[in-house]
């Protein structure tokens, strides 16, 4: 049977971390909420059963996200989600809106982002205890003000000390290592004809997982953005030197001049001819 519980908090002059709105609910199956926006951060603890979470991440890509009993979510502001509960062990969930100047920062040391949003943890107590604090306001909202928002802070505690997030942050910043790394190479390297497995043999990296972490961090496949950079010098040649248009090619990469046409054609929309022209007085 579909049961809910929600309730308002009556105050906002909390500025550190506020509280909006909790709630408690168990599902019937397939019952979705969204798509929509939050304008706070938005917390879901799966306390039974389990669903699915789809969410836009920060490139505008919607990732989904299978979520069971024990973990939980984060919805961050202005982002668009959708949450569906399983068809045959549908989702009981309890949640929390919140909000603050230190939320922010407390979530992102926890690791959490919109392309890492689902709360999962290796210490069973700690999840325990996040459970519970979200619990005792849900039961409690009748409490003061000041009762509900030190469990509030509880709350936040437990979570992003427990957060199996949190060790992700080390692994974000080698991601950026290995993205400069991977474009100091292209830069070196351009001239040859040179590809994708390669610069990911170079970084030691699964060529699958270093083409996911390129485009999340670029917005480009790792073949686009070298071909962009290829381009990108091919187009000074044509300006600055009297170099012929295979030559050029060939100084990029493109032994083939018809691949390199193609290729110029590709992201100038005319041909290196064309451009040359175009762009000498």
């Amino acid at each position: 049977m579909h049961r809910v519980k929600f309730s308002i908090f009556p105050n906002q002059s909390f500025v550190d971390l506020g509280l909006y709105q909790f709630g408690r609910e168990a599902c019937e199956s397939g019952h979705s909420f969204g798509p929509a926006r939050r304008n706070h951060y938005l917390f879901h603890y799966v306390i039974n059963g389990r669903g699915t979470l789809y969410s836009d991440d920060s490139s505008g890509y919607t990732n989904t996200f299978r979520i069971n009993a024990g973990e939980g979510f984060l919805i961050f502001p202005e982002q668009v989600s959708l949450y569906v509960a399983d068809m045959t062990n549908p989702w009981e969930y309890t949640w929390l809106e919140f909000d603050g100047l230190r939320v922010k920062q407390a979530l992102e040391s926890a690791g959490f982002t919109p392309e890492e949003p689902v709360y999962r943890t290796n210490f069973p107590g700690m999840r325990e205890r996040v459970r519970d604090e979200m619990l005792y306001i849900v039961d409690h909202s009748e409490a003061s003000q000041f009762d509900l928002i030190g469990h509030l802070y509880l709350f936040m505690d437990c979570l992003t000390r427990s957060a199996e997030n949190s060790g992700r942050v080390i692994t974000s910043r080698l991601r950026e290592f290995y993205i400069r790394e991977a474009i100091t190479y292209i830069e070196t390297n351009y001239q040859r004809n040179i590809t994708v497995e390669e610069i990911a043999g170079a970084l030691r990296l699964n060529r699958s997982y270093f083409g996911k972490i390129f485009r999340q961090s670029t917005g480009k496949s790792p073949q686009r953005f070298l071909m962009n950079y290829r381009m990108i010098k091919a187009a000074e040649m044509l300006v600055m030197t009297q170099k012929p248009i295979n030559e050029i090619g060939a100084s990029v990469g493109y032994e083939n001049q018809m691949h390199f046409s193609r290729a110029f054609r590709t992201i100038y929309g005319i041909s290196p001819r064309d451009w040359r022209r175009n762009n000498n007085p």
